[in-house]
């Protein structure tokens, strides 16, 4: 109880520079408390009852003025993660570089953050921080964060919305714009630059011209990032919803190709021969939209196919069979997909089941079609083999015959299977052995 006393009483420190603090009412914003999830405002109501401060921010509260619905709520407030961590019992403290508390209400699960205080991070000789677990006031907290939009903080109780940085107007003009200096707001967290990436494509925002200048420049700092964190903000792009628009504003930006390999393979999606990758993005898209669930798997086995490809043809004009080559061709992916990219095991592992049931598709005799079928990830490959065909790399023929002998009964089946072109590699059929011709008898004498 000190504590938040001495809070409430203590003048604010000096030196520091104050915001225009703007506070808008109801009639303006038009959010109302039951447009928040639950948990969310549980949380909320639970800190005021507490005796804190506490906001619904960021994210949310930018979905909120432009009419979508957020997928999940984040909360500001001025208790520390412990005092959090003690009003919540389903709750827990994570992050090193940052320390949030997740707070569990049924099967939500709500963040909730400390406001960041000003000056006193942990920086590299990058510039990029790398431990804040500093504490301070509101506005400091929003001098912190990295965009207009994003600084926005709603009292569901009061119905009102604290906006330090002109982001209510920045929204309404759909334009995305940095608090402070870009250069030096990229240089603390180069990963900042992929968010501007996403947040444009995916909001259909423009990049202001302050904001956009300096990334072309510092977009090679995300070279230095750890890879896995890298992954984590390109799987944000890729199922944004919006993921062909956010490439495009990968390339009008000037983010360049050697940041990491996926970037790489993403910003070569419109060239003839990576169709596939764009048809991938395509499909994902329109299924994120349709609320239809999506496999990460699938999706990187799409946007890695081309690389893989190549590895695959390599073998096989070094005189190696299809089936040998593509297992070759995956190996040597295997190798950097996994302990270089970042990628974890558990998307990698359906991307290679997806790739290596590829090959089996050709063999449409006998009992191998039925077999392919009772594969566990057979659907997901069969998918992937129709992507394959709408970019003309396998005859739809072939296609088509897996499309009728999924849904066929057993009869018919039977009868496909043993009816069927074999559109192989005459090399993949296991040959017959020759009996060697039996010695005649000596005549008796």
């Amino acid at each position: 109880m000190l504590k938040k006393l001495l809070r409430k009483v203590m003048p604010a420190k000096a030196g520091k520079s104050k915001l225009h603090k703007t506070v808008i009412p109801f009639s303006q914003h038009g959010i109302r408390e039951d447009m928040l999830s639950f948990a969310a405002e549980k949380v909320v109501r639970r800190l005021h009852e507490q005796g804190y401060e506490a906001y619904v921010v960021g994210g949310a509260v930018r979905d909120l003025l432009l009419g979508v619905e957020p997928k999940d709520f984040d909360v500001a407030t001025n208790a520390t993660p412990e005092e959090v961590h003690k009003i919540f019992r389903r709750s827990r403290i994570i992050g090193r570089r940052f320390q949030i508390v997740h707070v569990m209400v049924g099967p939500e699960t709500i963040e909730v953050t400390t406001f960041r205080g000003g000056s006193n991070a942990l920086q590299n000789a990058h510039g990029r921080i790398m431990k804040d677990n500093t504490y301070g006031s509101m506005e400091e907290d929003a001098q912190r964060r990295d965009f207009t939009c994003n600084a926005l903080y709603y009292d569901p109780i009061r119905q009102e919305i604290t906006d330090f940085h002109n982001g209510a107007a920045d929204i309404a003009a759909r334009r995305l714009v940095i608090i402070g200096a870009a250069a030096a707001r990229y240089q603390e967290d180069p990963v900042r630059i992929l968010r501007a990436v996403r947040l444009s494509g995916k909001l259909g925002f423009d990049v202001e011209a302050q904001t956009a200048a300096p990334i072309p420049e510092c977009a090679g700092r995300l070279k230095h990032e750890p890879v896995a964190r890298l992954f984590d903000e390109i799987m944000k792009i890729l199922f944004s919803g919006h993921a062909r628009d956010c490439l495009r504003r990968l390339n009008t930006l000037g983010v360049s190709d050697d940041i990491h390999p996926l970037l790489t393979a993403l910003k070569t999606a419109e060239q003839p021969e990576n169709r596939i990758i764009t048809l991938a993005l395509k499909n994902t898209d329109e299924r994120l939209r349709q609320d239809k669930p999506v496999s990460v798997g699938f999706v990187l086995a799409a946007v890695l196919w081309p690389r893989l490809e190549q590895h695959w043809q390599h073998y096989r004009k070094h005189g190696m069979k299809p089936v040998p080559a593509l297992t070759e061709a995956v190996n040597t992916m295997r190798d950097t997909v996994e302990k270089g990219w970042g990628v974890p095991q558990r998307f990698s592992a359906t991307m290679r089941e997806i790739w290596q049931l590829q090959p089996q598709f050709d063999n449409r005799l006998g009992a191998r079609p039925h077999r392919l079928v009772a594969q566990a990830r057979f659907r997901a490959a069969y998918d992937f083999l129709v992507l394959r065909t709408q970019t003309g790399e396998v005859p739809q023929e072939l296609a088509d015959w897996w499309t009728r002998f999924q849904h066929a009964d057993d009869e018919t089946r039977n009868q496909m299977s043993n009816t069927a072109p074999q559109n192989g590699d005459s090399a993949d059929k296991p040959k017959r052995r020759r009996r060697k011709p039996r010695r005649k008898k000596a005549a008796a004498d």
